[in-house]
Order: C-alpha cells, then sequence, then structure tokens
C-alpha cells in the first residue's frame, strides 16, 4: 500500500482487507463517496435515475474489485475511474441505442437539461450547464472534475491516465469554449 495516501484512507483499506470488518468498512465507503460519486456521474449524464443506476453499478464493482485494489492511489481515485468508465460505457451505449452522431449529442444534452426536474438553478446555471453540454466528452469531463468537483490536476491525471499538461490545456480550451458559448447565446 502506497505511503502517500492519508491517514483515513489507509485505515479503512485495512479494514476493507480483514474480512471481519469489510461489510462495515465498505458501508463507511458509500457514505462517504455517494454524493461526490453522483454529482460526478451526473453532470456527465444528466439523467438522475441513469446517475443512480451507475453510482450502484460503481459501487457493485468496486465491491466486486476490492482484493484488486492495492493501495497504490487514493481510493476516490480508484473510485473515480470507475464512476467515469461507468459514465462513458453507459453514453456509449445511449448513443449506439439512440443511433444519436457525438455531434448530435450536445443538443440532446441540452434538451435534457432544460426538461430535468432534478435540475434546479437559475438561467444562468442553465446556461453554464448547456454551455458545458456543447463540449467534447473529454473536454466536458475535465471541465466538470476541475470547476465542479474542485479537483487538483494531479489526481485527475491519476484518474484519466493522462499527463497534468494535457489537462490544463484541455481545461483552458474548455473554459474558452464556454465563454464563447455564453457570449454567442
Amino acid at each position: 500500500m502506497s505511503k502517500s495516501l492519508p491517514e483515513d484512507d489507509i485505515d479503512l483499506v485495512q479494514r476493507l482487507r480483514d474480512p471481519a470488518t469489510c461489510r462495515e468498512a465498505f458501508g463507511e465507503v458509500i457514505n462517504r463517496y455517494s454524493e461526490p460519486l453522483y454529482w460526478q456521474i451526473r453532470r456527465m449524464i444528466n439523467s438522475h435515475d441513469d446517475a443512480n443506476d451507475l453510482l450502484q453499478n460503481t459501487f457493485m464493482k468496486a465491491w466486486q474489485a476490492l482484493d484488486n485494489f492495492r493501495g497504490d492511489a487514493r481510493l476516490s481515485t480508484w473510485l473515480y475511474k470507475i464512476a467515469i468508465n461507468e459514465s462513458l460505457s453507459h453514453l456509449e451505449r445511449e448513443r449506439r441505442r439512440q443511433d444519436i452522431s457525438i455531434d448530435d449529442e450536445a443538443a440532446s444534452i441540452a434538451n435534457t437539461i432544460e426538461a430535468d426536474e432534478w435540475i434546479d438553478g437559475d438561467a444562468l446555471s442553465v446556461k453554464l450547464r448547456k454551455a458545458v453540454a456543447h463540449l467534447p466528452e473529454k473536454q466536458r469531463l475535465v471541465f466538470n472534475m476541475k470547476y465542479f468537483d474542485e479537483m487538483k490536476y494531479e489526481q485527475m491525471s491519476e484518474i484519466l491516465g493522462t499527463s497534468v499538461g494535457a489537462l490544463k490545456a484541455s481545461y483552458h480550451l474548455a473554459v474558452k469554449k464556454i465563454e464563447q458559448y455564453l457570449e454567442r447565446d
């Protein structure tokens, strides 16, 4: 297990590896990470019900793969990676199912944002969500992680397997595109 893990992660991972405390510790993982993972998924998926399903899938996959977690990365990093992969797979399945091109996806997401009863926000936050929806998938993901989750580039790099420099460039491009979208709108 990595010495750079936070103390509470080290304790939690040790309890997850002990059959006597594993279930209770995993309950703690769910309590600790449900909300941030839900919102990470939700900003990518735009459907409350689908986001809930993907969150459950994330925790089921984490539970099934617990023996494979080596502790080289933070527990949150590992969970985010699972959640993001679940979300990206879901988006791809939905594109194929609905026969939507990546170009048409932005308009579809924007329509979903307007019609979503779970999104509570003023006109400006709805405009921001629409602008983010028009970003390419990777930029949308990077923007959400940096802007909404206030995640550090180093952690994003671990989750996404991309260099910090590339992530900074992607975020910068995303911000520029959002600014342009908001100016046009």
